[in-house]
């Protein structure tokens, strides 16, 4: 068994602790009033640098710790969870401060105060050697980066008729930011897998707001022992935020959201499929026979959710068609530059197209490779609207097993894995 003690003691190391712990002491509100150091008056910094969806340059660190974010739309406090509307989710890699936060418990308070004292990640279950690994001992494997989409199973989910319970996402619950930490894999070779190793059950720190039990699901060990699999210590370059998992996490490519365990520090091996809460009844899981809209399946005909479908988003222009002030306007006949991202869980992207006839017609658009597998594709195009009046534009992806985005949102009681077309609304001037 690995019993080592080390955790971060270098001075760097501290002293980057020790002004994350100050700034959890403060209040949003008293980290707003320091705008007051800017010459031109926070009326102007806070419409001025947060409106265009800028902050201080200052703030870089300070940042990913706030909630809610700068633009965020928030759907609840406690848990927090919140989302950002397509047009902010531009940038080719999602920076964090634009990254959704889904929490299904309250931030442990280790995270909040950037405290590696005393944390410890263990293996353990059907292995050979119990691991009890200091952050250390974890970062002594091989360091992998690697840009990786991360999306909330329920993203869409305000998108299903009838209407299904749950946290009413639109379509902004995802991101491509960049991730680094080690193999889950080289760890599980360290452990020494068993022969009845079947799949894991993942743990956090994270407590539950009521009594019930603690948020932990699992993958099965074939997921666990490919070479996507991570357990994540940095996040765009930084160490992980308080919200997305500080100070461990997995990240599962291609796979739902809920399979990337924030807060880790135990993944148990089991000999079976995880039974966990999260993992049973209709927490997380999907109809095998598409069901009738409205009408709930049995238990028994619940299959776990796990690789996400083909699905795009148009992330210009921003829709025009609310009398905003900021209102883009667009003329008869003037370019309009359209473009996105598209993903596709297990599979990959092969085509996105466009329409601003309502599925008439059809337009290519140009499609980027992503950086490295299970990161997201860009597509982009130019078109032009020949009339004022009012369009929308359409994007509709394929994947290379000749899957594409319904035209109408498919209905599961959960509101899981929601991949309906993405409708932007346009008005064109005269």
């Amino acid at each position: 068994m690995m019993e080592h003690k080390h955790t971060f003691t270098n001075r760097s190391s501290r002293s980057r602790y020790t002004r994350r712990r100050f700034l959890a002491t403060l209040s949003k509100g008293a980290v707003l009033a320091g705008l007051g150091v800017f010459g031109a008056g926070s009326e102007v910094a806070v419409p001025g640098l947060f409106g265009g969806g800028l902050i201080p340059n200052a703030w870089g660190e300070i940042a990913p710790n706030l909630l809610p974010k700068p633009d965020m739309i928030v759907h609840s406090q406690n848990p927090f969870n919140g989302e950002f509307p397509p047009h902010l989710l531009d940038a080719d890699v999602t920076p964090t401060i634009r990254h959704f936060v889904r929490n299904n418990s309250s931030i442990p308070k280790r995270a909040k105060f950037g405290d590696l004292h005393g944390w410890k990640l263990t293996i353990d279950g059907e292995v050979h050697r119990k691991l009890t690994l200091s952050m250390d001992d974890l970062m002594r494997f091989p360091n992998v980066t690697a840009h990786a989409v991360v999306e909330c199973a329920g993203n869409g989910r305000s998108l299903f008729t009838p209407r299904v319970d749950g946290t009413q996402w639109i379509r902004g619950a995802v991101g491509c930011s960049k991730w680094t930490g080690v193999r889950l894999r080289d760890v599980l070779k360290a452990a020494g897998l068993k022969n009845t190793a079947v799949y894991t059950g993942n743990y956090g720190e994270d407590l539950p707001v009521d009594s019930g039990e603690a948020f932990s699901r699992g993958i099965p060990i074939e997921k666990a022992m490919d070479e996507h699999t991570l357990i994540a210590f940095k996040m765009n370059g930084e160490d992980l935020p308080a919200a997305h998992g500080f100070p461990a996490r997995l990240i599962v490519p291609g796979w739902i959201g809920s399979a990337m365990q924030k807060w880790l520090n135990r993944i148990l091996i089991r000999d079976r499929v995880h039974d966990s809460k999260k993992m049973s009844g209709y927490s997380y899981r999907i109809p095998a026979h598409p069901p009738v809209p409205g009408i709930t399946s049995p238990e028994n005909e619940m299959e776990i959710a796990t690789s996400a479908l083909i699905k795009s988003l148009i992330t210009r222009p921003k829709s025009n068609a609310a009398t905003d002030s900021d209102r883009l306007e667009i003329s008869a006949g003037s370019p309009v530059q359209v473009g996105g991202h598209a993903w596709s869980g297990e599979n990959k992207v092969d085509k996105v197209q466009i329409s601003t006839d309502y599925g008439i017609k059809w337009q290519e658009t140009r499609l980027i490779k992503p950086s490295n597998r299970y990161a997201w594709y860009h597509w982009e195009t130019e078109t032009a609207f020949e009339k004022r009046g009012y369009y929308e534009i359409w994007a509709r992806a394929f994947d290379n097993k000749g899957n594409a985005q319904p035209f109408r949102q498919p209905w599961n009681p959960g509101g899981y894995l929601g991949n309906v077309i993405h409708r932007v609304p346009i008005l064109i001037d005269s």
